[in-house]
């Protein structure tokens, strides 16, 4: 499991004293603002960002950063990722980080068929598992009637309804 998670993509500068615009990746802007810590990749190490102030601001998160203090700096980590430790991210109890069940195969709870492998999880409102079968891909909502137990050592446990997977 990956120590640093993709958090957010910041996408702008604010006004001219450093302040950057981040597009969160997390279940909320409020979980991005609450942290003191992001990380950027800088070749094949993790910078850390250290993050004076941050609020949600008309839909995204407004940060200011230690050492950005002026916009000619701040334009610099335009469309750049920002990470955050997965230990400083809440997780209820049940639930996984996406990026721990990207790659996991998707088996039949009850035959134990392997119906193909999670590509990505789609979070628009209710969560859709993509899932790629060897003969295309399939949507599925992410829901308990049909999701029976993920396990991120052995797969994602489902109950399809009739017709996701038929012609697999």
């Amino acid at each position: 499991m990956e120590k640093y998670l993709e958090a957010g993509v910041i996408v702008n500068t604010h006004g001219v004293r450093g302040a950057v615009m981040i597009r969160s990746y997390c279940d909320s802007n409020a979980v991005l603002a609450s942290l003191s810590t992001l990380w950027i990749r800088r070749g094949d190490a993790m910078e850390p960002l250290k993050i004076t102030s941050a609020s949600e601001h008309r839909g995204m998160v407004l940060a200011k950063i230690e050492g950005i203090d002026d916009i000619n700096v701040a334009v610099r980590y335009k469309n750049v990722t920002v990470y955050a430790d997965r230990d400083d991210l809440p997780l209820a109890p049940g639930a996984h980080f996406i990026a721990d069940m990207i790659g996991l195969p998707v088996i039949n709870a009850d035959s134990g068929k392997v119906y193909g492998t999670l590509t990505d999880v789609i979070q628009n409102g209710q969560d859709v598992y993509e899932i790629a079968t060897g003969k295309g891909t399939r949507l599925m909502p992410a829901v308990p009637a049909f999701v029976r137990e993920v396990d991120v050592e052995k797969g994602i446990f489902v109950t399809p309804i009739e017709g996701i997977f038929d012609e697999i």
